[in-house]
């Protein structure tokens, strides 16, 4: 069972955040309360765009360094498919 998660957030700035995470709607909800990432706080509500699932932690996190590191096209590529 793949228990690490990536997931891209939609702010409702209409910038994305990606992060990672075990439990994907426990975080979500945490964005949504302001209690997430700093990044997230007063860009509520998000809304959850994309999910990849990864066996082991450091697969989930390095693909999280991955998509962070791509332009925001390509982002918004990644989320659209």
């Amino acid at each position: 069972m793949s228990d690490h998660h990536v997931y891209v957030l939609r702010c409702a700035d209409d910038t994305l955040y990606t992060g990672y995470t075990t439990d994907v709607e426990r975080r979500v909800a945490e964005h949504d309360a302001g209690e997430g990432a700093k990044y997230t706080r007063g860009r509520t509500p998000v809304e959850l765009v994309h999910v990849e699932s990864y066996d082991d932690r450091g697969t989930a996190m390095a693909r999280e360094y991955e998509i962070k590191q791509l332009s925001r096209p390509r982002k918004q590529r990644l989320v659209d498919d």
